[in-house]
């Protein structure tokens, strides 16, 4: 699980990847096919090797950047936003996370379908409740 959480970084290559065809639109770049596919590996193998802190993604998307053959300083139309950039990069990983354990709970027999429609679940009856869920 922490190596799946580790390296499944979704929102940050699809940021970085938008980032960067929104920077060389900017400036007028017409990226060629070759640098959009170099664009989707950089941004794919620097969101694996990213970690998880805020703020990261800006120092990544300078690699990405600096591969496409696009100047770097273009960071400097993204670093204002970022931070409202950075709580949506989150979602989209934690959901893609959440969405894997899912996948590989159920796979593996390992799902209590019960709790998961529960919705109920979240809540406990009291502070003093050992029981974890209701077993009505």
């Amino acid at each position: 699980m922490p190596l799946g959480a580790t390296i499944n970084m979704d929102g940050t290559a699809i940021m970085q990847g938008v980032a960067t065809v929104f920077i060389a639109q900017v400036y007028g770049i017409d990226l060629s096919l070759t640098a959009y596919l170099t664009v989707i590996l950089t941004a794919t193998l620097a969101s694996v090797g990213t970690a998880a802190v805020p703020g990261v993604g800006l120092i990544t998307l300078a690699l990405v950047l600096e591969q496409a053959g696009l100047p770097v300083e273009g960071i400097a139309l993204i670093i204002g936003v970022d931070r409202l950039l950075d709580m949506v990069r989150t979602a989209v990983n934690v959901t893609g996370d959440a969405t894997v354990s899912l996948i590989i709970a159920h796979s593996e027999d390992q799902l209590d379908e019960r709790v998961f429609h529960d919705p109920r679940a979240d809540h406990s009856n009291s502070a003093t409740d050992n029981e974890p869920f209701p077993t009505a």
